[in-house]
């Protein structure tokens, strides 16, 4: 008798399926948490961390403003996990509004803070983080143990989110 390795593939992976088992190794995307403007200034301010805009607005479409419309929670909390394990003073300049450069991982999409060139700050990355070289452009990037992205931009840090930071 010849067992015909793709039918008996077919039939199991028919019996796995109508289980809940599934055979690909493919992973789902993560959904994001998507939270406003307010929600995110609330965690801010209850963390001690301050924020700023050259134009002193929230507008997301106004590229001088500072606005959190559509930030990702765990950015927002990645943000809390900086303050509190620094314990240095954290001022966020740059959050959602446009004016930033594109990309999936971007200000944009809720995946990314800048914040002031405070050397406490400085230091605490350069000091608890690896140094993972330059960026595309130039700009010196260090690496968290949880996998995100600090990238000293000269005037201001380039924080990419990829989660909390350990929250």
């Amino acid at each position: 008798m010849t067992i015909r390795w793709k039918s008996l593939t077919s039939v199991l992976a028919l019996l796995l399926s109508l289980l809940g088992v599934s055979l690909t190794t493919a992973t789902p995307a993560h959904a994001v948490t998507k939270i406003t403007h307010s929600q995110a200034t609330t965690m801010f301010r209850n963390a001690g961390i301050t924020w700023s805009s050259s134009g002193g607005c929230s507008d997301r479409y106004n590229s001088t403003c500072t606005s959190f419309e559509q930030l990702n929670l765990a950015t927002a909390q990645g943000a809390v996990t900086l303050k509190q394990a620094s314990g240095c003073a954290l001022n966020i300049t740059g959050g959602t509004e446009t004016g930033h450069a594109s990309g999936t991982y971007s200000h944009w999409n809720g995946y990314k803070l800048d914040y002031s060139k405070y050397t406490c700050v400085g230091n605490y990355i350069k000091n608890n983080f690896s140094y993972i070289g330059l960026r595309g452009d130039g700009a010196p990037q260090w690496k968290s143990g949880a996998g995100n992205i600090y990238a000293d931009e000269g005037n201001h840090w380039d924080v990419l989110y990829y989660n909390c930071g350990g929250c």
